[in-house]
């Protein structure tokens, strides 16, 4: 039994959208990818302004022979965004390391020649020389023990001057923070259909699946690589995304 089949066969309890999953195992194969984009945008404050947040800042760093990447691609959606934006000589990878995910965005490419999609660990890549890396919420499900030679590999990607962007769940600087963080976002599911069961599932779900890194250890890890010129260039509540030049 492959491990597609092995998620359906454990899935146990809501996490909304159709999406089931066990106790500590969230997986994004298995039939995630067809529920995946309504789930995250009902999931994620602010989401789809993200994406676009994102293609508006790929024009100061994608050039007409550029290479860029995405990380954690899941569906595809926004790397075709990029693509539709910068559709001359550049060329877009999204990288996943779902197969189901990759099946899926493959299927729903449509007419984007520039678009090419990679099954694979984004710690193991042998990444080309590159202009424009983004990561979408998806640095936050690598195990933290892998977590900083990936971002070694990202800036020993990029050519000098290209920029690497990734958006991230966040921890607060300390407990009474991260309670009122906490808070509002599970008021924010609430508000936004989800009822307490499945909002119970998904938290549930994600133990030792998703493992936030604070503010601060999201810059010390850009730093740690060789970044000096970082900055936040999005903020809402416990969701932040950072810009890192190299």
């Amino acid at each position: 039994m492959d491990s597609l089949e092995q998620t359906t066969t454990r899935q146990s309890g809501p996490t909304g959208d159709g999406i089931r999953a066990e106790r500590a195992g969230w997986s994004f194969g298995g039939d995630t990818p067809q529920y995946f984009d309504r789930h995250v945008a009902r999931s994620v404050p602010n989401y789809e302004a993200g994406h676009r947040l994102i293609e508006q800042v790929s024009d100061f760093f994608v050039k007409s022979d550029s290479v860029g990447y995405e990380i954690g691609t899941s569906t595809g959606t926004l790397l075709r965004q990029l693509a539709k934006r910068h559709p001359h000589g550049t060329r877009w990878i999204g990288i996943d390391n779902e197969r189901a995910m990759i099946e899926y965005a493959r299927s729903a490419q449509g007419k984007a020649p520039n678009v090419e999609y990679l099954l694979a660990n984004a710690c193991e890549v042998d990444y080309e020389a590159s202009d424009f890396i983004v990561s979408y919420y998806t640095i936050q499900f690598v195990p933290p023990r892998h977590r900083q030679s990936l971002i070694d590999l990202v800036y020993k990607s990029l050519n000098w001057g290209g920029a690497f962007l990734f958006f991230e769940k966040v921890r607060a600087p300390d407990a009474r923070f991260q309670d009122i963080m906490s808070a509002i976002y599970i008021d924010y599911k609430l508000e936004n259909g989800y009822s307490p069961e499945e909002v119970l599932g998904k938290a549930s779900s994600l133990k030792g699946v998703l493992e936030p890194f604070s503010t601060k250890g999201n810059l010390d890890m850009l730093h740690r690589a060789g970044f000096v010129d970082t900055m936040t260039i999005y903020k809402h509540v416990c969701f932040e995304g950072f810009l890192a030049v190299k």
